[in-house]
This record gives C-alpha cells, sequence and structure tokens, in this order.
C-alpha cells in the first residue's frame, strides 16, 4: 500500500513538473512573439519593404541611364523636369515611382496596415497612367528606353500587388491565428492535471487470520498424545 501511494505521488509530481515545463515554454512564445511584434516588423513585411525600395531604385536607375545616353545628364535634366512635356519625358515615370515608395512604404511599413486597400491603389494609378502615356505620348519612338521605362514599372508595380497579397497577408494572418491558439493553451491546461487523489482510492484488502480453522485443528490433533 505504501508502494502503491508513493508511486501515485511520484507520478502526479511527475505530470505537475512536466505541466509547469510546458507552460513556462508557452509563456515564453507568447512573450516572444508580443516582443517581436512591438520591436519590429515581419520577416516577409520586411521583405516587401525592400521590394518596394528596389522598385523605385530600379526606375531611378534606368532614367539616369536615359538622361545619360540622350545627350548628357545636365542637358536631358533641363529638357524633361525644366521643359516638361507630357508626351516626350521620361520624368512622370520617375514620380510615379516615388509615388509608389512613398504610399506602401508608409501604409505598411510606417502604419503596418493589414489590408489590400493601399497597394490595390497605387497599382490603379500606376496601370493608368502608364496605358494613357503609352497609348497617347510618343515614348515608343526615343528608342529602347521608351519600351523598357513604361513595361518595367508596369511590371514591378504588379509583382508588389502579388507579393501582398499572397505572401504578406496570409502570412501574417497564419501567424496571428497560431498565436492565438497558443494563447489560449494556458487556460485549457489545468484541465489536463490529475485531481488529487484521496486515500480510498488506494487500498488493500483486509489482511486474513494467520491462523485459519483448520490450522488450528491441525495443531490440536498434533498436540495429542500418541497412543
Amino acid at each position: 500500500m505504501d508502494s502503491q501511494c508513493s508511486s501515485s505521488v511520484g507520478s502526479r509530481a511527475t505530470l505537475r513538473g512536466v505541466g509547469n515545463i510546458n507552460s513556462t515554454l508557452i509563456s515564453s512564445r507568447i512573450e516572444s512573439y508580443e516582443a517581436g511584434e512591438k520591436k519590429c516588423i515581419s520577416d516577409v513585411r520586411r521583405t516587401f519593404c525592400l521590394f518596394v525600395t528596389f522598385d523605385l531604385l530600379f526606375v531611378t536607375l534606368l532614367w539616369i541611364i536615359e538622361l545619360n545616353v540622350n545627350g548628357g545628364i545636365q542637358e536631358q535634366l533641363k529638357q524633361e523636369v525644366l521643359q516638361y512635356d507630357y508626351h516626350k519625358s521620361f520624368f512622370d515615370i520617375f514620380l510615379l515611382a516615388v509615388f509608389r515608395f512613398a504610399a506602401l512604404i508608409l501604409a505598411y511599413a510606417v502604419c503596418k496596415v493589414r489590408h489590400w486597400w493601399a497597394i490595390a491603389i497605387t497599382t490603379a494609378i500606376t496601370s493608368g497612367f502608364l496605358i494613357v502615356k503609352v497609348v497617347v505620348s510618343k515614348l515608343l519612338s526615343q528608342g529602347a528606353f521608351g519600351y523598357l521605362l513604361p513595361i518595367i514599372s508596369f511590371i514591378l508595380a504588379w509583382m508588389e500587388t502579388w507579393l501582398l497579397d499572397f505572401k504578406v497577408l496570409p502570412q501574417e494572418a497564419g501567424d496571428e491565428i497560431r498565436y492565438l491558439s497558443v494563447q489560449s493553451v494556458p487556460d485549457r491546461e489545468p484541465l489536463l492535471y490529475p485531481g488529487p487523489v484521496s486515500e480510498g482510492q488506494f487500498y488493500s484488502p483486509p489482511e486474513s487470520m494467520a491462523d485459519s480453522d483448520e490450522d488450528l485443528d491441525d495443531k490440536h490433533d498434533l498436540e495429542k498424545p500418541i497412543v
């Protein structure tokens, strides 16, 4: 009986120790997740912001190369910026890239918006402007950059939309669901502990008498003198 009680007490202590370890791990995971949310943005959102920055830098690089190829940067800046012509200038495509960068970084890096409305606005404005500019202006008659800059800007804008809609938002939603499920574990965890074991659950049958009636009769027969 003592061995059974000691084994039950030991099993309860083991279960409680395991439960304490699990609760400690879960609480540490929750604290690390909350600290990460407070200090910085998620990895996939950071990748999206880097891609938006790459969009601006790449379009700027192409525009600078176009200025240098067509007769020098200073001269071309005067013609495309100071003497801006919608039908011939590439300066508005550069401004469109700056607009996308400013709007998306403000929405998804600074304000940490978790909706697609900002990227939808920037992509719609970019697509509409580029289509109208290619149809109305005379960019296609200005060499390779007349094709390259509008096409690159159009592709980068739609790649940003795809990255946000299919990578950033679904992954962050999944991380939030897992965080909420982990956070609710400590509330359910006490239900897994076994209840207190009462002494009545472990009992041994009453001890039998050391000497039964048959043993007593045998003893009396042995004690009789042999005639």
